[in-house]
């Protein structure tokens, strides 16, 4: 994934969380998920048009598209209301090709950082999957949490590790962004803790007798 959009990856990840944790109403989301959705599916268009049909580069564009349709579709639902199964089932789609993209970053391109940061995002949207698809609305401020921070920790600072040349992957790397991975998700988990509503507290009626 290229820099440039991986930063903003980053920053339509950082905007979804907050929605999600009703920072952000979600018709303010709407214009990011549009501009980023949009930027992901043309830009590898015109990659793999000038490809010249090299596997390697058609491989590293296509990833891109799973996350385009993704803020395409988010766009969707905001503007128009639909519900978000459609969605949420697509999620589940995406995070098993993350699966998938996270290994090849072990096997063919020797980047476990990237390895680790494509596992993360399938975790995150297998948790899409399980909010949207299955309806687990308990999950929501948790999946808010975990997208707000991953926006910053998987997208914004490796972008702007390798915008300034600083970016560095191996096997210590890799070690340090999976245990980095696993406490952001703990984060997530305490700080999206449900909401306790209190009980309304109860006035007697003087007229009725006790």
């Amino acid at each position: 994934m290229g820099s440039v959009g991986l930063l903003y990856v980053g920053a339509v990840l950082f905007i979804n969380g907050l929605m999600l944790i009703d920072v952000v109403p979600g018709r303010s989301a709407a214009a990011m998920n549009l501009f980023v959705g949009g930027m992901q599916v043309i830009f590898p268009t015109i990659i793999i048009m000038q490809s010249g049909g090299d596997p390697a580069v058609v491989l590293g564009a296509s990833g891109l598209y799973l996350f385009g349709f993704t803020y395409l579709y988010v766009a969707w639902n905001i503007l128009t209301g639909a519900s978000g199964e459609g969605l949420g089932w697509f999620s589940l789609f995406v995070a098993g090709c993350a699966v998938v993209y996270g290994i090849l970053q072990f096997t063919l391109f020797d980047d476990p950082v990237f390895g680790v940061i494509w596992f993360s995002w399938a975790v995150l949207w297998f948790l899409f999957f399980l909010v949207l698809g299955l309806g687990k609305e308990q999950l929501t401020r948790r999946t808010g949490w975990f997208t707000l921070l991953l926006g910053i920790f998987t997208g914004a600072i490796p972008a702007l590790l390798l915008l300034s040349d600083g970016y560095a992957t191996g096997a210590t790397e890799g070690i340090i962004a999976a245990v980095l991975g696993a406490v952001l998700l703990a984060i997530s988990w305490v700080l999206g803790r449900p909401v306790e509503r209190a009980a309304p507290a109860h006035v007697t009626d003087p007229a009725i007798p006790h």
